[in-house]
């Protein structure tokens, strides 16, 4: 059977668009429709003290895209510990994820308890049931992303559209990339890793320090789900004043502080 086939299957190996430096490793996750660009910012402030590996993740960059994935939180995190296996990093190091690289971060943590010396989470889109939020303007603002991301997933011209534009205007080239060669992995990664994402019991699980990293601004972030986590005594918050969801200089050295 298909599923029974797909729990046996080895996770494919990831591209390692990046592997530099010396010093305790540490590991970078970039987020949905995006590739390791998203940590062009961050790289040189860290390189001359670690290695610096920063992956693409599964169905985005250069990194395969199998034709029966479904691109859950399992299968990326699956597909980021066979990697990291392979280049013999498998301990002592720092897990850096963006946006939804964050949310497989945690997971990661989760699942692979005593393997990291510290996660990074940078941007994360913390997202709960609306019906689990008590004030009403946060229930509201919940309820409107997950009302987005299904118009987003049923609207596919024009959310290649709207992509294509935004990535015009970017302050980093090739950071956002929708398009024909990678639309089922973002359409399937939206709804079984962000919006079905298990981000609060696998922090709560995590026996590592946390470092959450966000701008004010970030359009993306659910306030009532960043107000949790700030509460776990093994998170300290680091709010960058007048930014949004890209990694621009300032919060570059923000994350570079908070990876050590």
């Amino acid at each position: 059977m298909r599923w029974l086939r797909r729990l046996f299957r080895r996770a494919p190996l990831l591209h390692v668009a990046a592997d530099l430096g010396e010093g305790p490793p540490v590991v970078l996750l970039h987020g949905i429709a995006s590739s390791w660009v998203t940590f062009e910012k961050v790289i040189p402030l860290i390189e001359g003290r670690h290695r610096v590996i920063a992956l693409d993740l599964l169905g985005f960059g250069a990194s395969p895209s199998p034709p029966d994935a479904e691109y859950t939180l399992r299968e990326h995190v699956d597909a980021v510990g066979r990697t990291l296996r392979s280049m013999g990093v498998t301990k002592d190091f720092v897990l850096v994820g963006h946006s939804m690289g964050a949310l497989i971060a945690a997971r990661y943590a989760a699942t692979h308890q005593g393997r990291l010396r510290r996660l990074v989470l940078v941007s994360p889109p913390i997202y709960l049931a609306p019906r689990e939020i008590g004030r009403d303007v946060d229930r509201t603002a919940m309820g409107l992303y997950f009302t987005v991301y299904e118009f987003l997933r049923q609207n596919k011209e024009f959310t290649i559209r709207a992509a294509a534009q935004v990535a015009r205007m970017s302050p980093i080239k090739g950071l956002l990339e929708i398009s024909e060669r990678n639309w089922r992995a973002f359409v399937l990664s939206l709804e079984h890793s962000i919006e079905s994402q298990t981000t609060l019991a696998d922090l709560a699980e995590a026996r590592v320090q946390v470092e959450l990293v966000y701008g004010t601004l970030d359009p993306f972030l659910a306030p009532a789900g960043i107000r949790i986590v700030e509460q776990f005594k093994h998170v300290t918050a680091h709010p960058v004043l007048g930014v949004d969801h890209v990694i621009r200089p300032r919060m570059a050295r923000v994350v570079a502080t908070a990876i050590g």
